[in-house]
């Protein structure tokens, strides 16, 4: 099937934000004499969105009674720090220039905040993605269907026919199946080949490009 539409997760998939993430989740750890974490267990903790990065981070949690402190300080520190060393992976802005001169429609839909959503797409994607939705405005996170609804009203699209679901995680396959989209997965984000094989029905590429192919 060819797609008029797709609408990208942004960690894992546009962007590497990993090492901004790591270093704002470690801001907070030393600021409260918590032990840090490596890029690897924040590369575990992500997909469902800040608050529950940070409730994995964080011992105990939410039962932490420094948590919600905490919390806010991980927000204002990484809302001033997200493009420090994020950085669009290879091959992704040669594929959405392309994408647009071929009349796709294209939406960011993220479990990361509304403000910082769109503080990145703004940054690295003005004029290639102008409609970006983030966690906020009511509306459930992934894998709720609310995100990418709402994308497609933005878009001025009146249903789901011919819009595609692209990322990298469970979370991603999850939510195009609860919003009726197509799905492609790519495995250069932040969950593994292996670790994403319970989603095997869903077409998988290795390289941006791949991805014209449907269109």
């Amino acid at each position: 099937m060819k797609y008029h539409t797709i609408l990208f997760d942004l960690d894992g998939t546009l962007l590497n934000t990993l090492e901004d993430l790591t270093d704002a989740v470690n801001y907070v750890m030393d600021a409260y004499d918590f032990p840090e974490h490596s890029i690897e267990d924040v590369r575990c903790f992500v997909g469902n969105g800040i608050r529950v990065l940070m409730q994995r981070a964080i011992p105990e949690g939410e039962e932490n009674p420094q948590f919600d402190e905490a919390f806010e300080l991980f927000k204002r520190y990484y809302l001033a720090h997200n493009k420090v060393k994020t950085r669009p992976y290879d091959g992704i802005m040669e594929l959405l220039g392309e994408l647009k001169k071929r009349g796709v429609h294209m939406a960011i839909v993220s479990n990361k905040n509304q403000p910082t959503v769109e503080a990145l797409c703004e940054e690295e994607f003005q004029g290639l993605i102008s409609v970006a939705v983030g966690d906020g405005e009511g509306r459930a996170r992934k894998p709720a269907p609310d995100g990418p609804m709402e994308a497609i009203r933005r878009l001025g699209l009146s249903g789901t026919e011919g819009v595609l679901y692209v990322g990298d995680s469970e979370v991603d396959a999850q939510t195009a199946k609860n919003a009726g989209l197509g799905c492609v997965l790519v495995t250069w984000g932040f969950r593994t080949r292996q670790e994403m094989a319970p989603y095997s029905a869903f077409p998988f590429i290795d390289r941006p490009e791949e991805l014209l192919e449907f269109v």
